[in-house]
């Protein structure tokens, strides 16, 4: 009798094990999803200034030209442990110099390495999951046009059990969803929408998690405990931030709030690339912003 409630239970450990494993598998594309595509090096920089890139891969002092040497190694501490930006400089061995386009789409759609292995969700790609095909192109061959830089990429420093990454597998069933968080907005919106809930990634910061650190897509931009250090990101949807469309337009192009006050950490670094887009595309974000509701 003992020995068939410990076969028994064996196979269960074994099936459930078998589940788990097949269930946290990676997903990847393979080349025929960018088949045909054409890479657009004006769009691409582009999308390396919305999307931010410098902000967490460039030396935290550099400036000017030195924010286009993406060696890595900016430091964000969480409850789940410490996290180190790579790098993803242009280098071979170091870097993502040897990656093939289809490499950085898999990165970018489904959080999974050029070995496939699971990346960890510090780099927002439950965001990037919403990016264009041909923007990820574009930006795969800005990218190659970026100084190389040797310097190594530092390893997480994650406890037990955060540091197992087959885990992830499972955490992307529940938090990866590419599809749009506001289904339908007006034409003149798109731009706006892709650029705050693709590229611009704000909901990572401004977007409640759960315990399990997947964003609360039900309470979109409503304002978070800060990811990365003490304080709180501010809820910025039209019930909490009644600044005029003016005042959203002034403040995302300058960094300047309308109490003449200005913006700081992280959001400086936000400020400093994305004032940089077209105009009437950072209007689209404000247009985006006040029609959005909680």
């Amino acid at each position: 009798m003992i020995g068939k409630i410990i076969s028994g239970l064996l196979l269960a450990a074994g099936a459930g094990l078998a589940g788990f494993w097949v269930l946290s598998q990676p997903v990847i594309e393979d080349e025929t999803a960018i088949a045909g595509l054409q890479p657009d090096l004006v769009r691409g920089e582009y999308v390396f200034r919305a999307s931010g890139c410098a902000s967490c891969h460039a030396a935290k002092e550099a400036q000017g030209e030195a924010r286009l040497i993406l060696s890595g190694g900016r430091t964000f501490t969480t409850r789940f442990g410490t996290f180190y930006a790579p790098n993803i400089s242009s280098d071979p061995e170091e870097g993502i110099g040897a990656w093939r386009a289809i490499d950085l789409v898999n990165a970018l759609h489904h959080g999974v390495d050029r070995d496939g292995k699971h990346l960890f969700p510090a780099f927002p790609y439950t965001t990037y999951a919403r990016m264009t095909l041909t923007d990820a192109v574009s930006l795969h061959a800005y990218l190659a046009t970026l100084p190389a830089d040797a310097t190594p990429s530092q390893n997480h420093d994650l406890a037990f059990p955060f540091n197992m990454r087959r885990g992830l597998g499972l955490w992307k069933r529940l938090y990866l969803n590419p599809d749009w968080v506001t289904s339908e907005v007006p034409e003149e919106v798109d731009t706006g929408r892709y650029i705050v809930e693709a590229l611009g990634h704000c909901g990572e910061c401004h977007t409640p998690r759960t315990v399990f650190g997947g964003p609360i897509t039900d309470a979109w931009l409503t304002g978070a405990a800060n990811p990365d250090g003490p304080g709180r990101i501010p809820d910025i949807t039209p019930g909490r931030l009644n600044w005029s469309e003016d005042d959203l337009l002034a403040y995302l192009q300058s960094g300047f709030t309308p109490s003449f006050d200005v913006a700081g950490g992280s959001m400086a670094e936000v400020i400093s690339t994305l004032g940089t887009l077209p105009e009437e595309d950072l209007w689209s974000v404000v247009v985006y912003l006040k029609l959005i509701e909680p």
